[in-house]
């Protein structure tokens, strides 16, 4: 096993311990593992982009592939040696074609921002004109931030959301995109709890003679249990992750038509990536399959009832849902109107072994480093075993920590909630 018995679900809640071999080759480096360790074992992670692998994928990713080069793909690799780096690749893409009823799978990005590199380089050129969520209203750094490619090297377009309900403003995506005519527009965001309705952004990009890449990272393991819409019928690519709600490795997966597949392919290899991570692939293969169990499905929609239950207790204490709501596993909310920042409601909960983020209120007046809002993600504590009820009593406490109370009562009822369901969480 690795890291704590109480932070994956596993039957016995001890804190995990370096190997004898770590121990001894790396003693300083051992005691900020078991440091890490500990910190899981009594805290109870919210933050959206984080979760549990589970304990299959945990051992294909130090099975003997750990060091495998494979540069290239099967068939066609750039060293000998790699039948059965090639078997499992074949593998992690049927079984992502299958999972996600698509025409092409690329499992080699080592991240979603990586395979959202890819996906611009496939497409696009230096200085095309892009159409994407905008920053403050949930956008990613991937789709327009001038810290990042996508906005040093294309001309990237921010459309929001509406401010009487915040949902996307379709009526203003499209006269941007009749305005701008986009080489591509990217549909998504990381912050957006809502679904969204892909069959709109297609009509939309249709009229504009535009691609549609769909931003799925955050859905992911939503449209695997098929508790939200796939945008794959409909995006010309896919930009997904493996981790997340999938509960797979850190990594990246592209979903493409056939038509674009050789493209979606050259863009990942050579261009932007070399030899891929082949333990990160198999560990993909093994989250592919497990997310088409029943199991995964129970699991996905208990963090979704999660999620609701999570949003309305943080509703009676006084912040404000986004959207009123959500349809997934995210929850947004503006802690303004309880006179705090998203920094310092971060900060608070942290105190108490809550941790969630800090995110941008669309409209915020108030600055990027502080926000007035704050980003949850039920995912990892769903994985433990939490439903709704037990997160709607995290949003009591959250809501407690958000109104001044102390933090050593909630610390110690996080610690009993991660001891309960660390012996009975899905594996």
């Amino acid at each position: 096993m690795t890291l704590t018995d109480a932070a994956h679900g596993l039957e016995a809640r001890h804190v995990w311990e370096p190997p004898t071999a770590l121990r001894a080759a790396d003693p300083e480096l051992a005691d900020l593992l078991s440091a890490e360790a500990e910190r899981r074992a009594n805290s109870l992670q919210l933050l959206a982009g984080e979760n549990l692998a589970t304990e299959a994928v945990r051992a294909a990713l130090a099975g003997p592939l750990i060091d495998k080069y494979a540069e290239g793909y099967p068939g066609h690799r750039h060293h000998t040696g790699c039948a059965v780096a090639d078997a499992t690749e074949l593998l992690a893409i049927s079984r992502a074609r299958a999972l996600f009823a698509a025409d092409h799978a690329n499992v080699q990005p080592r991240s979603g921002t990586s395979a959202m590199l890819a996906a611009f380089a496939a497409l696009l050129r230096p200085g095309d004109t892009v159409l994407a969520m905008s920053l403050e209203h949930g956008g990613h750094l991937s789709c327009g931030s001038r810290s990042n490619f996508s906005g040093r090297w294309f001309d990237v377009i921010g459309y929001g959301v509406r401010e009487a309900d915040g949902l996307v403003d379709l009526d203003q995506v499209r006269e941007l995109a009749r305005t701008h005519r986009p080489k591509a527009i990217i549909a998504g965001s990381i912050s957006y709890p809502r679904q969204l309705d892909w069959a709109a952004f297609r009509e939309i990009a249709d009229e504009a003679d535009a691609y549609l890449v769909a931003t799925a990272a955050q859905i992911t393991g939503l449209v695997a249990a098929g508790v939200v819409p796939s945008p794959v019928p409909y995006a010309d690519v896919v930009v997904a992750a493996t981790h997340k709600l999938l509960r797979g490795p850190r990594g990246g997966l592209l979903l493409c038509t056939a038509e674009l597949a050789d493209r979606v392919d050259r863009a990942v290899f050579p261009f932007t990536q070399g030899g891929a991570a082949m333990n990160e692939v198999a560990a993909k293969a093994v989250a592919f399959a497990q997310a088409g169990t029943p199991e995964f499905g129970a699991y996905i929609r208990r963090a979704v009832d999660g999620a609701r239950g999570l949003a309305a207790a943080l509703e009676r204490a006084g912040a404000r849902p986004l959207t009123g709501g959500t349809d997934t596993h995210l929850v947004t909310a503006d802690v303004a109107p309880l006179g705090l920042t998203g920094a310092q409601a971060e900060r608070r909960c942290a105190a108490a072994g809550l941790l969630l983020g800090k995110c941008a209120v669309p409209f915020d007046p108030a600055p990027a480093a502080e926000t007035s809002g704050i980003r949850l993600g039920t995912g990892a504590a769903a994985a433990l075993g939490l439903g709704a009820g037990e997160l709607a009593e995290v949003g009591e406490l959250i809501g407690a920590l958000l109104s001044g109370g102390a933090p050593a009562p909630a610390a110690a009822r996080v610690r009993e909630l991660v001891g309960e369901f660390g012996a009975t969480g899905d594996r």
